[in-house]
């Protein structure tokens, strides 16, 4: 019954974290609400079956997954009431090959800038920039200072900065 208890102290210890997450990404608290307690059912189910060394990442995982899954659900719907107005819009805003070409440059720069951190510094910088965590949060995972969390995620955007410098 350990994992039960974990999977519950986890949701307790970082529910309003986790709806804060949520609804900034479905724009709205009440769903994120709803997301989180599903996101919840399924770590409880998840951890019964089998060990989740890190519950509050996965949680995070299935938030993030739950939520984005709402957004393109919601998208679709709204495609279906007024097609033709997304079919223009999205025919105006495509980019062009050379934007496309560009940004894809760019993301294979960030990439291999990220490769090149020291792990802590490139998984604090992950934690922030991808994940949405506060430095307070990443201190505590990394065991490490709020300011050194700080400075880390400085020192690898810095670097990501002047990779992406060096292209241009």
């Amino acid at each position: 019954m350990a994992f039960a208890r974990t999977s519950i102290e986890t949701y307790r210890l970082h529910r309003r974290q986790l709806v804060d997450y949520a609804a900034s990404i479905v724009g709205d608290r009440a769903r994120g609400e709803d997301i989180v307690q599903e996101a919840f059912i399924r770590l409880d189910h998840a951890m019964a079956l089998r060990e989740i060394g890190e519950p509050l990442g996965y949680l995070r995982r299935i938030v993030r997954n739950l939520a984005l899954d709402w957004c393109r659900r919601q998208a679709g719907e709204l495609r279906l009431f007024d097609p033709d107005a997304e079919v223009e819009e999205a025919l105006d805003e495509r980019p062009s090959i050379e934007e496309d070409l560009a940004r894809r440059e760019q993301l294979r720069i960030l990439v291999d800038a990220l490769a090149e951190l020291p792990d802590r510094t490139r998984r604090a910088l992950e934690m922030h920039r991808f994940e949405g965590l506060k430095l307070r949060e990443i201190a505590a995972h990394l065991d490490i200072s709020v300011s050194l969390a700080h400075a880390l995620v400085v020192q690898g955007l810095d670097h990501c900065r002047k990779r992406l410098a060096r292209r241009s």
